[in-house]
């Protein structure tokens, strides 16, 4: 996580705004002939001018991420037990961010949840923040970093770093094996790995909400934190005013075992566009035979090493090709449509021998991911939770195959494992609104799951983002729709005629982009 304080002319200035909102506040509720010993729970300006919210008392920061304009919050840290159920045992420092309301909030908070398993809310916030305009006008945004992510007693397996050089390492059983060996061993001395799961995420959530004094939360979970925001529904129904899913991971789902599928039938569905497209199918053919082709030939090896440009750095690296640096180019591109728009064309390059750009795209988004998940953490959770993984025969035949299954099921092998609740799988019920979101193209929480969520929830309704992919909450108008949802807590009330008007990112007919 980059956090960084302010300048001390800009804390000023943002101080001298809080203290004049809690006056103002104040004087709303004396004209309002209100008690305000118990109306005034939220956050309120202290006399060194930091914020004070319930037991917490926030200071002056900013939330940044490269390429993004860093977003001015107040951040705090928040002790808990690693393990509650021995709370005299050793603490940990959970990271915390605010970001105010910009105008009178009301006192249900809106809490978002990061995807993964392993990474950081705070981190990844600032790519959401702008679309959520409407939403923030009532009410503040809490960010709490899962223990494990960010600065929330970070469990990094830096060990993993290897295979970011070496692709081949992902089926050297004995190599990964020993990868994660020797990360648990060095993460144990200040950390108990059986800790970090999805159970205990909930139960830290519910701790810094009592500390707030904060009744109820709205959550928002994105991918892995649509199941934090289930488990916690489930568990502390009437501490959740409302939940929207955003990329839909079901309670019942075992994370990773269906990521082969649905990468394959995304993909399908993509290179079905651009053979639709008369431009795209004359200029870079059917990429589905393309990739047929161009996976024989690197699952072949023998191909020379390539020098290329880091996109990064600009620095010449010299790299041999391979299937690994192609499949996972795959699955992290069909994320989002304006990235899975280009893969014909790269596939295209790659088949006629131009591997420069794979290579270099391939590094740069896996270099990304190495830094924004953190693996001890997303292994603390899935040898626990996802027990039930297992090598399917018929994904071998897929893109990504059985490695991804293959990997997890071997580094698991020798992770320490937690405790599962014992209604973990059990789907979320009860009368909580729920919305849930998915776009038609995700190829990781494909809308099935969305449907399969709000079968048993009389409050819930599922809404399909066209043309989208992964992660859809500040897409098109839904901004305005969750807005809405914050308003009313009522997902009947949500008209998303607006939706129909989102339309897919055409594929790329060459170097140029799409044509007009």
């Amino acid at each position: 996580m980059t956090t960084a304080r302010l300048s001390s002319g800009r804390r000023v200035t943002f101080r001298s705004r809080l203290v004049a909102a809690s006056l103002l506040a104040a004087c709303a509720l004396a004209l309002a002939g209100c008690d305000s010993a118990q109306q005034d729970t939220g956050p309120r300006a202290d006399a060194n001018g930091d914020l004070r919210y319930g037991a917490i008392t926030f200071k002056p920061c900013a939330l940044s991420q490269r390429r993004i304009a860093a977003v001015e919050a107040q951040c705090a840290t928040f002790s808990v037990p690693e393990n509650h159920d021995a709370p005299n045992g050793r603490k940990i420092e959970l990271a915390l961010a605010l970001i105010p309301a910009t105008g009178q909030a009301t006192p249900d908070p809106i809490v978002f949840l990061a995807g993964g398993p392993g990474q950081s809310i705070l981190e990844a916030y600032p790519h959401l923040h702008a679309g959520l305009r409407d939403a923030r006008r009532n009410r503040n945004v809490l960010l709490i970093d899962a223990r494990g992510t960010g600065k929330s007693h970070p469990l990094r397996c830096t060990e993993m770093d290897r295979l970011q050089d070496a692709p081949a390492l992902w089926r050297d059983r004995e190599a990964i094996r020993g990868i994660a060996a020797s990360c648990r061993d060095r993460l144990s001395k200040t950390s108990d790995l059986r800790f970090y799961g999805t159970g205990d995420h909930i139960r830290d959530l519910d701790a810094v909400r009592a500390a707030l004094g904060v009744e109820r939360f709205n959550l928002v979970g994105i991918s892995y934190g649509t199941r934090v925001a289930q488990q916690f529904a489930a568990r502390y129904p009437t501490r959740t005013r409302t939940v929207t899913l955003d990329s839909i991971a079901p309670n019942t789902l075992v994370l990773g075992q269906e990521h082969a599928r649905n990468l394959d039938e995304a993909l399908k569905r993509q290179f079905a566009r651009c053979t639709a497209d008369t431009a795209c199918k004359r200029n870079l053919g059917d990429p589905a035979a393309t990739l047929a082709t161009v996976r024989e030939r690197l699952q072949a090896g023998g191909l020379a090493p390539v020098r290329y440009r880091d996109s990064k750095t600009g620095d010449w690296r010299e790299e041999t090709p391979s299937f690994g640096h192609l499949s996972g180019l795959l699955r992290l591109y069909a994320y989002q449509p304006a990235s899975a728009s280009m893969l014909p064309l790269l596939l295209r390059d790659a088949e006629q021998g131009r591997y420069e750009p794979l290579l270099a795209q391939a590094n740069a988004i896996g270099g990304d991911m190495n830094e924004a998940i953190m693996m001890g953490m997303h292994l603390s959770v899935s040898c626990t939770e996802d027990t039930e993984i297992h090598v399917d025969p018929k994904d071998a035949d897929t893109v990504m195959g059985t490695d991804l299954v293959d990997f997890l099921k071997t580094m698991c092998e020798v992770w320490p494992k937690g405790e599962r609740d014992a209604n973990f799988r059990k789907p979320l019920s009860g009368d909580v609104p729920v919305l849930a979101i998915s776009g038609e193209f995700d190829p990781v929480t494909p809308p099935r799951y969305g449907d399969e969520v709000v079968k048993t929830l009389p409050k819930g309704r599922h809404l399909v983002l066209p043309g989208q992919g992964h992660s859809v909450l500040t897409v098109g108008c839904m901004p305005k729709l969750f807005a809405r949802f914050m308003e009313t807590a009522d997902t009947k009330s949500v008209d998303d005629a607006c939706l129909k008007r989102l339309k897919p990112t055409p594929p790329f007919a060459g170097n140029y982009g799409w044509e007009p």
